[in-house]
């Protein structure tokens, strides 16, 4: 039997072992997968990063070399009259061109000269003598224009076919300056005679063709991708001889722990168990403190709290609804309230002290003293009064809650050996009920100490003297709601 059982885990473990070197070689492939993914996106980002740059460099050289040779050649020589300026120049004759066919042959030349670039200088108002190759010819252009005459100050590019090959196509704005309005604006020929400085004159693009570009790239990037792969391959071999140096020394240690972890096992488990229940148990009878200090052996516990406050509250109509319910039921509708109001005690930090029938006592600044124990106990009443309107919504019942507060020094500790619980004691709790037996249907009632301390964050209604039972006339007053400027608990 035992040699079966070997031999069971002897198989399981070369399954798990085989599984374990065919997930690694899937997430190797897959890894592979992702980074070529990859690799693309960075190679087509590279490459418009790549022509991108180049382009903004050669419009920055052309624009430099127009606004050189407009300030240093044309200004001072048409200032001294000595030269004629014409778009139809000639190199034979004493002529020289104005600047905008300076900048048209300067592209021409480029463009006739490198077959890597392509420089040209277009417009929605070209001169009579350039209408033909003066404006837009294609969708790209048609497009610079538009885009660039809204946005003369940003940059318009796309990758396109150009000349049957890929390309990158780069434009930008040519802004009229004011030393340029008065030329164009009373030249004979101007096809627009209202030009103004900041105008969109023209556009100015740049076309270079991407293969060298892509070639250069792609084969960093090959390069680059073997070097990944060859180090994958290395750290998927160096991770299986490692996965099977530790299945070898699994099995050592496997055969070590498991006629320990036998003996133990069983009595663990059921150690383990009992203990979990008996926490259970005894933390949802008494506070965590209380309960931690009754594990620690203390057999007498009782403490003095010179500040506490308590809520007495009692479910009016329960009677008349159990009239007109089944035992489930009614069993039922308690204990939803109670789970509802059981939220709102841990929800404000509060202590649940006990349920009889279907009164609720819980208390604030005990077992762990607390300086906004009066507040939270406001909170908790009126969260009480709005979790029975939505039972009563729900269930299209109309049952209502009477509360009692009261704020005073307090005695807390376990009496009992069996069923023991964790209670409360002293002239504030009885107070406290009282104020609940006295109380209005619908209301929360608070005594002069609660009212004292939660006047300035909190609506009350003067009830005014009222004889309580045992305590004689009292002033007590009726809790309406939050201050705006009250603070959350």
């Amino acid at each position: 039997m035992r040699q079966l059982i070997a031999r069971s885990r002897a198989a399981i473990s070369q399954l798990i072992y085989k599984r374990i070197l065919l997930a690694v070689t899937i997430l190797f492939c897959v890894g592979v997968g992702v980074v070529m993914a990859n690799m693309s996106r960075l190679s087509s980002s590279l490459i418009e990063s790549q022509a991108l740059q180049n382009a903004t460099l050669y419009a920055q050289a052309i624009k430099e070399a127009r606004t050189l040779y407009s300030y240093d050649v044309v200004t001072p020589l048409n200032a001294a009259k000595a030269i004629n300026f014409t778009h139809d120049y000639n190199p034979t004759k004493v002529t020289i061109p104005v600047p905008a066919t300076f900048l048209i042959e300067l592209g021409q030349n480029i463009t006739n000269k490198n077959s890597e670039v392509s420089l040209r200088l277009y417009s929605n108002y070209p001169f009579p003598w350039r209408r033909e190759e003066g404006g837009a010819r294609d969708d790209f252009e048609r497009q610079a224009i538009t885009y660039l005459t809204k946005n003369p100050t940003e940059k318009f590019s796309q990758v396109d076919n150009f000349r049957g090959k890929p390309a990158f196509r780069y434009a930008e704005a040519d802004i009229l300056t004011s030393s340029c309005v008065n030329c164009h604006n009373t030249h004979p020929d101007s096809p627009k005679t209202d030009w103004k400085v900041g105008d969109v004159r023209g556009i100015l693009e740049i076309t270079q063709p991407l293969e060298t570009i892509t070639q250069n790239t792609q084969s960093k990037l090959k390069d680059l991708f073997l070097l990944l792969v060859g180090l994958s391959l290395l750290g998927v071999t160096g991770l299986t001889l490692a996965i099977s140096r530790l299945r070898q020394n699994a099995k050592q240690l496997e055969q070590r722990v498991r006629e320990r972890t036998a003996q133990l096992q069983e009595s663990n488990v059921e150690l383990l168990k009992e203990q979990e229940k008996s926490d259970r148990l005894l933390l949802n009878i008494l506070p965590e403190a209380i309960a931690a200090r009754l594990k620690d052996g203390q057999s007498s516990i009782a403490e003095g709290f010179a500040e506490v406050t308590i809520l007495f509250a009692d479910i009016v109509g329960f009677t008349v609804l159990s009239a007109q319910r089944s035992p489930e039921e009614l069993l039922d509708f308690l204990n939803e309230i109670f789970s509802a109001f059981d939220c709102l005690t841990e929800k404000y930090g509060l202590e649940k002290i006990k349920t009889i029938g279907d009164a609720y006592m819980v208390v604030g600044g005990l077992p762990n003293p607390s300086t906004n124990h009066a507040e939270s106990i406001a909170e908790m009443a009126l969260g009480m009064q709005e979790e029975l309107a939505k039972f009563n919504a729900k269930y299209h019942a109309e049952i209502n809650i009477r509360i009692g507060i009261n704020t005073g020094p307090a005695i807390a500790g376990v009496i009992g050996t069996k069923k023991f619980i964790y209670d409360l004691w002293g002239d504030a709790v009885n107070t406290a009920s009282r104020m609940e037996s006295h109380g209005i249907a619908g209301a929360i009632q608070v005594t002069q100490s609660t009212y004292d301390i939660l006047r300035n964050k909190y609506l009350f209604e003067d009830r005014g003297i009222i004889h309580i039972k045992g305590k004689g006339d009292m002033n007590t007053y009726l809790l309406a709601g939050r201050l705006a400027s009250a603070l959350s608990v």
